[in-house]
């Protein structure tokens, strides 16, 4: 007789596994360690919920910019279908999330990109909240800071996408006129138009411990024959020996890091208290 093959078990709820180590991890633990595996110290991406959860004071994130949604101007295939998909699973509108909130009591405009929806890419919605966010910042009279984590442009956008570098970079441009600080922070993964754009030219830049930061993946290297490269190649720690990067923050840091530099660049601002 042929041996009855058992029915695959459903995962436990309680428990994950780490993208890292891949060992299993408790989740009340893993949640309690912000997402962060207390084996290997591999920081998992966050929703922007989460990112709201881990960074700013309780009750004080107010959502702003609730009515944009982008349209299917190229009328790319299946681009129309898989947003409405992307926004019915998430519950959301676009890849970046926008509003005000406050860090230890400091007043904040922030933007959060979430790579849950659709690999965060910067489509045109995406590039108005960046953008949106440095006016804020402006008109509040407080700093901004800017959570990244993206592919790229938005490739079903076409020409929309790729106007966003130069829309959020001017808008970069502004808070800079006005003297209002702004600070970007890298996450998994900051790359591409993103990195290219808006990102890289902030008043002070950090990022997640071996957050993926390029603007060509690694396999677009390799296919370009580039050889000899480091290990830990368009890791957050290798641009940081580059230069890149101002300082690389524990996400059990991060909001303490962020309310000192915004504290020091922001002292000469109204709207901070």
């Amino acid at each position: 007789m042929l041996a009855r093959k058992s029915a695959p078990q459903a995962p436990n709820p309680n428990f994950v596994q780490c993208k890292g180590c891949k060992k299993t991890l408790f989740l009340a633990d893993f949640e309690a360690n912000l997402w962060v595996c207390p084996n290997c110290g591999h920081h998992h991406r966050l929703t922007w919920q989460q990112r709201v959860e881990v960074t700013f004071d309780i009750g004080s994130f107010e959502q702003l910019d609730l009515d944009l949604y982008s349209g299917d101007p190229l009328e790319f295939p299946e681009y129309e279908e898989k947003y409405a998909q992307a926004q019915a699973k998430l519950d959301q509108k676009d890849s970046v999330v926008s509003g005000l909130g406050r860090i230890d009591n400091k007043l904040i405009s922030t933007a959060i990109a979430d790579f849950h929806f659709m690999g965060g890419s910067m489509g045109s919605v995406a590039g108005e909240k960046i953008a949106r966010a440095m006016e804020r910042g402006v008109e509040k009279n407080c700093p901004v800071v800017i959570f990244c984590a993206s592919g790229g442009a938005r490739m079903q956008e076409g020409l929309l996408s790729l106007m966003q570098m130069a829309k959020t970079t001017a808008a970069v441009d502004a808070c800079r006129r006005n003297g209002i600080p702004y600070i970007a922070v890298f996450t998994d993964p900051t790359m591409a138009g993103v990195l290219a754009s808006y990102a890289s030219i902030a008043d002070v830049i950090i990022a997640e411990p071996k957050a993926l930061v390029g603007f060509a993946g690694a396999r677009v290297s390799a296919q370009a024959g580039v050889s000899k490269i480091p290990g830990d190649f368009q890791t957050a720690e290798f641009v940081f020996r580059s230069g890149m990067l101002d300082r690389i923050v524990e996400r059990s840091e991060m909001k303490s890091t962020l309310s000192q530099l915004c504290g020091l660049l922001g002292a000469h601002l109204k709207g901070i208290n």
